[in-house]
């Protein structure tokens, strides 16, 4: 709730956080919100210490509200964290790694390119709940540049799965994507089986690879569009709306300039934002935002960093 759980506006979030207190504060009832429990030992009786940590009373174990976390051994303020992920919530597009940089006036690229990165590491949750009732699933190609006047390929490409919910009345649900670095049967069924709740309904094109989802517990409704009076967005118009939304985000707000070896992560932010697009405050974004940050693993820059040359990828 606005006002209660997190700041509903701007003006909102300076008079939240006008301190490193204010902020570590926030972190700690996000992290521990039945109290301090100690990661090493289990135990919930803890005391803070000068420098602002928690001491176990059990094992004795040094405790900061970061460590473990994207925040872990950063030396930048939490307020200028807050600052970001607000920036990055706030904008019902995305922003790229060089308007960060801009806006947060951080000295070089580098920095802006890691922060995206630890940002997209914390925006879906790896237990979150599978999609049921009636489901699409289709593949679209994404990346590479197309020009006037040829034909289209698919050389340079990157095939994505895409399942998305369709509610009673017409209207789109969640969606799940996955990069498919290995276009095979096998991986498209995994993805169905990961993503559906078996028991769903999964409407597919004709492809042959879909069928044996029914010995999977699923009710499988394919359309040859082959035989199909109807044209492939008529048939499937949940998958082929995300398809054309996903290829408007990465071009409008990363340009085309995405890696395939990252594009697991820039989906990872589609999926964050489309499946939130329907608060009226971005602030609810933030508050989920930070509550899987906690959660989330440190990832140094050097588990970010792509090749032996270190390519940094908008």
């Amino acid at each position: 709730m606005a006002g209660k759980d997190y700041p509903g506006t701007w003006q909102a979030f300076e008079s939240w956080f006008p301190d490193e207190a204010a902020c570590r504060s926030y972190l700690e009832n996000l992290r521990w919100p039945d109290g301090f429990v100690c990661p090493s030992c289990a135990a919930t009786s803890a005391w803070r210490i000068a420098s602002g940590h928690w001491m176990c009373s059990a094992c004795g174990r040094k405790t900061s509200v970061t460590a473990g976390t994207i925040f872990h051994r950063s030396r930048t303020p939490l307020k200028t964290w807050f600052a970001a992920c607000w920036f990055v919530c706030s904008q019902k597009n995305g922003v790229s790694s060089l308007g960060l940089q801009r806006v947060l006036g951080f000295g070089s690229y580098e920095t802006a390119w890691a922060w995206m990165h630890k940002l997209r590491r914390a925006m879906v949750h790896p237990d979150r709940e599978r999609l049921s009732g009636v489901v699409e699933v289709d593949e679209t190609f994404v990346g590479g540049r197309e020009h006037a006047g040829r034909k289209a390929s698919t050389s340079g490409k990157a095939v994505v799965s895409i399942a998305v919910e369709l509610s009673e009345q017409g209207g789109l649900g969640r969606v799940r994507l996955r990069h498919q670095r290995v276009v095979a049967a096998g991986t498209i069924r995994g993805f169905i089986t990961d993503v559906v709740t078996p028991g769903s309904t999964v409407r597919t094109d004709g492809w042959t690879v879909y069928p044996p989802i029914t010995k999977l517990g699923y009710v499988h409704q394919p359309t040859s569009l082959v035989h199909s009076p109807e044209p492939a967005h008529v048939v499937l118009p949940g998958v082929h709306r995300v398809a054309s939304l996903l290829k408007r985000w990465l071009a409008g707000t990363l340009h085309d300039g995405h890696s395939h070896e990252l594009l697991e992560y820039y989906l990872d932010e589609f999926t964050f934002r489309f499946n939130r697009r329907t608060p009226r405050r971005r602030g609810l974004l933030f508050y989920r935002l930070l509550q899987q940050a906690v959660r989330t693993d440190p990832h140094p820059l050097r588990e970010l960093v792509i090749g032996d040359r270190g390519n940094y990828i908008i």
